[in-house]
């Protein structure tokens, strides 16, 4: 019987590892500090940039 039990037992394990393997976590990715800090600066660059099109393109606009 202990035979039989330790076998089972170890059939439960490889497949409970396996579907373990086949879920995936709905975790998000893990984002370091640098490289929020770099991602937030392209933000605001690009917020910037738009920014100022966004006032170029009204004193255009007025101008004519």
């Amino acid at each position: 019987m202990n035979r039989k039990k330790k076998i089972n037992s170890i059939l439960k394990a490889k497949l409970k590892k396996q579907n373990a393997k086949l879920h995936k976590s709905n975790k998000p990715r893990y984002i370091s500090k640098a490289e929020r800090a770099k991602m937030e600066a392209e933000e605001q660059s690009q917020t910037a940039e738009q920014t100022s099109e966004n006032v170029a393109e009204t004193q255009t606009t007025d101008e004519a």
